[in-house]
């Protein structure tokens, strides 16, 4: 039978009572109808196309995926200690992964975790809910789950030795004393060769014992001014990501006391 007169034939039959049609600007012609006429479209000599080989096929190289940064924020779990000074790392992980738009909805690794995205870097937020001498049981298990390299594993925590609001970030370090980074390293196998966020706290006042000092509540002005902390936190976690540790460093280590600011 010749196809161009079985074509011609289909062209011109009207299917009054056909749902199924596809309108043109002269007949109905039913999806059945197309179908069939698809299997024709061939190249003029009526011989389908062979394949194309695939020595002539462009494959796009795929880039690896991208390690995920862990961004781990130290502190201890329950309202007791909520807005407490030994807590202002879990504050400063709230803080980015809300700026982010990142919920730290999921239990895991003993820690609540968030994960998402910064730019086109993956990252994890997490929060130990192991009470802080432990902190490094939860840091430790996510970071050999995930094999993420130390390098990219950020620590933020209180600390006693740094002006009230005051940032410091260091590539390495020891545990000055805190005990959940003590607890950190000695879970990273001893190694201190992972960045650390450090968050002033101040000094007690007089001669109040440090252990009652860091689980006293901020005032309502310490958090006004812990806000722009805050800020620059998210900020330094931006660049460090997305533009690497030195100018997250100069960015974080330079900055003008908030005095001097505006």
């Amino acid at each position: 039978m010749n196809v161009a007169a079985s074509l011609s034939s289909i062209a011109t039959v009207r299917f009054p009572n056909c749902h199924r049609c596809f309108r043109s600007s002269k007949t109905l012609i039913p999806s059945s109808s197309l179908r069939i006429m698809s299997q024709f479209s061939s190249s003029p000599s009526g011989s389908s196309s062979p394949p194309m080989s695939s020595n002539t096929v462009a494959v796009e190289s795929k880039k690896p995926p991208k390690q995920p940064w862990l961004i781990v924020g130290l502190g201890n779990p329950g309202k007791k200690y909520h807005s407490t000074r030994h807590n202002v790392g879990f504050e400063m992980v709230d803080a980015i992964a809300e700026a982010e738009g990142i919920s730290l909805s999921s239990v895991s690794f003993k820690a609540l975790v968030g994960k998402g995205l910064i730019g086109d870097v993956p990252v994890i937020f997490a929060k130990p809910q192991t009470f802080m001498n432990k902190s490094g049981e939860s840091v430790g298990s996510i970071v050999s789950y995930y094999k993420i390299p130390l390098k990219q594993v950020l620590v933020i925590f209180d600390d006693l030795d740094l002006p009230f609001a005051k940032l410091r970030l260091l590539p390495k370090g020891g545990h000055g004393g805190h005990n959940g980074m003590r607890s950190v390293i000695d879970h990273f196998k001893g190694s201190r060769d992972f960045p650390r966020l450090r968050i002033g706290i101040g000094r007690p006042p007089g001669k109040m014992d440090p252990v009652n000092f860091v689980l006293r509540p901020f005032t309502k002005q310490e958090l006004e001014e812990l806000n722009f902390t805050f800020q620059d936190g998210v900020e330094a976690v931006r660049i460090l990501l997305l533009e690497g540790f030195n100018k997250s460093a100069t960015f974080v280590n330079s900055a003008k006391p908030l005095e001097q600011c505006g």
